[in-house]
């Protein structure tokens, strides 16, 4: 649905997800002159990198240039972009494969803007028209990888040369734009060749046998309805070529492992939990041994979550671990301050007028800094070298000392930003947005992180609330931001205690989501713990689903609101699982009572 970003998920997705390996790259050469957005311009590229895939897309993106530039209306851009991926994929479950499997796509992506710059056939509402999709052959068989390339670009103008037609009729009979900016920018055209990415031989047969370790964990626990343990090993290779002059290899390669357990409590609520690994290769991931504990917790919390009780709405002093705060900062801000949403006259704006401003407490600072391989010992998912424009990933100041500096652009320009700051990401298929990448936030104002549990008590205890809440584990969120609808989000909470101020047990909760809006949200944070954490997850929004990572501390809040989650009424299974047949009649569900300390 248009008018929702969901967004961080932790569920394996099947599509690129790669955490950049640590391999620099051996040539990339970056032409500083600016480019005239001609397509005459094509003419003075060579193919200088020596790849045959690459050489010929290069060919037919000439041929096709200059036959169309005899055509009305004419492109002024076009390019070619070819996507290589080869995965292997184990899944496991109650201690048996499920999935053992390898495959090999490609796909290749045409885009033409049609017209000029600051009008083409991709404005507003018709931006889809300005990409055709399609598999093309495997192999280096550069007859028919070309042949395959010519019949997108052939159904790609005439999707684009109709829609040019009806955007100028459209901007003609509509009322002005508050942003006039063109529709897309002058960058610098780039030659770069990515080193090739050599991943160590998976151990396939001493993987199959892990998983079938881990995953058969969960059968030793009769109330876990649903385990799967899941790897996936993917290597991928992106060309683009472009009629600016553009020439860019970037292998990549990515290993990640997701093990997923579910329950269902006595009045329907289904419970999750899951846990992600993320590393450029099967060998960084964590040991048997760490995995082993993390599945055995991940059992353990499953059945005191299905006994807990069920929270209620609350408004009152909140602790989010530094996992969940990254998650809150992903959806509550970082999505408003994506590029595109600030022209968009169908979304809320939010900030689009507030550069300059202070929009978040003084002792916090923003960057999205996809170029940031790692932090707190963790490998980030939002890492790459290029945007899926061809422009070179960079360092994006966002808010600094609570005042914001800027936004996440493409090569769509809004008013006072017009260029990329490397920003427009996609999945294939789809035209990229600006959007997130390494969203990091850091504090000038901390305590060291076991004290952040005493400092909620003191909030409680000023406040005179009866409890506070202390959120530990996060699933995921989303949020509305366009003006049809409220401007709310909403995030998704595992693992939530309630801390009192007497010094009584923490007590376990279900059933809860941290609601509310960002302006008035982001105020009321109090302060932040002296180490930073990280949550890797794939977010989906317009552009479709990219992997991202945010990186943040424990933070206090003086107020956060939380809402009962809406929940399905099926009961849990009738009958016992196969092994447990004689277990004893259940017992009315007792509260979990347990001492967090954060």
């Amino acid at each position: 649905m248009r008018a929702t970003t969901a967004s961080l998920l932790t569920l394996l997705m099947i599509q690129p997800a790669s955490v950049a390996a640590d391999t620099p790259a051996n040539k990339s050469v970056r032409d500083d002159s600016a480019p005239d957005n001609s397509m005459g311009n094509y003419s003075a590229v060579e193919s200088v990198l020596p790849d045959p895939i690459l050489k010929v897309m290069q060919t037919e993106l000439q041929r096709a240039t200059t036959d169309l530039a005899k055509s009305d209306p004419t492109p002024y851009y076009m390019s070619y972009t070819v996507y290589d991926q080869t995965s292997v994929v184990l899944a496991g479950s109650y201690g048996s494969l499920t999935t053992d499997t390898g495959f090999h796509r490609r796909q290749a992506d045409v885009t033409m803007r049609v017209g000029s710059p600051a009008l083409d056939n991709t404005h507003g509402q018709s931006r889809s028209s300005g990409m055709t999709s399609g598999s093309i052959p495997f192999g280096n068989d550069t007859d028919a990888i070309a042949r395959v390339l010519w019949e997108l670009t052939d159904r790609e103008y005439k999707r684009a040369s109709p829609a040019f037609l009806n955007v100028k009729t459209n901007t003609a009979v509509r009322a002005e734009e508050e942003d006039k900016s063109p529709d897309f920018s002058k960058e610098n055209a780039v030659t770069h060749t990515g080193e090739e990415v050599k991943l160590p031989d998976l151990d396939r047969a001493n993987w199959e046998g892990e998983i079938r370790r881990l995953s058969g964990i969960f059968r030793k626990y009769p109330e876990v309805y649903y385990a799967n343990v899941v790897l996936q090993v993917q290597n991928a290779k992106e060309r683009k070529v472009t009629s600016e002059g553009t020439a860019i290899i970037t292998p990549s390669a990515s290993t990640r492992l997701v093990m997923e357990a579910q329950t269902r409590a006595d009045d329907g609520m289904d419970l999750l939990r899951v846990e992600t690994f993320q590393a450029p290769s099967a060998k960084e991931l964590p040991d048997e041994k760490e995995l082993t504990a993390k599945a055995e917790k991940m059992a353990m919390d499953l059945d005191a979550l299905r006994k807990a009780p069920l929270a209620e709405p609350y408004a009152g002093p909140a602790l989010l671990s530094g996992r969940a705060a990254a998650v809150f900062f992903h959806e509550v801000l970082g999505h408003r301050l994506e590029g595109h949403r600030q022209r968009d006259e169908d979304e809320g704006q939010t900030f689009t007028k507030k550069v300059g401003q202070e929009v978040l407490p003084k002792f916090l600072s923003i960057v999205d800094d996809p170029t940031k391989r790692e932090m707190a010992g963790m490998k980030l998912a939002g890492t790459y070298e290029f945007d899926n424009e061809g422009v070179p990933a960079q360092r994006v100041e966002l808010i600094t000392d609570g005042v914001l500096k800027g936004f996440l652009t493409s090569r769509m320009p809004i008013k006072g930003f017009d260029h990329s700051n490397g920003h427009g990401r996609d999945q294939p298929g789809l035209m990229p947005t600006g959007r997130q990448g390494n969203l990091i936030v850091s504090s000038s104002q901390t305590v060291p992180e076991k004290q952040m549990r005493q400092k909620l008590i003191d909030e409680i205890k000023k406040q005179n609330k009866p409890y506070g809440l202390y959120f530990d584990d996060i699933q995921g969120g989303f949020t509305l931001t366009t003006r049809s609808l409220p401007q709310a989000f909403q995030v998704l909470p595992v693992v939530v205690y309630k801390v009192f101020p007497d010094g009584r047990p923490d007590e376990l909760v279900r059933g809860v989501d941290i609601v509310g809006t960002p302006l008035a949200a982001l105020t009321r944070i109090i302060t932040t713990s002296d180490e930073q954490h990280v949550f890797n997850g794939v977010c989906g929004a317009e552009s479709g689903s990219v992997p991202v990572s945010a990186v943040a501390p424990a933070m206090l809040f003086s107020e956060m609101e939380v809402q009962k989650r809406a929940h399905e009424h099926d009961r849990p299974p009738i009958l016992p699982p196969p092994g447990f047949e004689n277990l004893p009649a259940k017992q009315p569900s007792t509260a979990a009572k347990t001492e967090v300390k954060p």
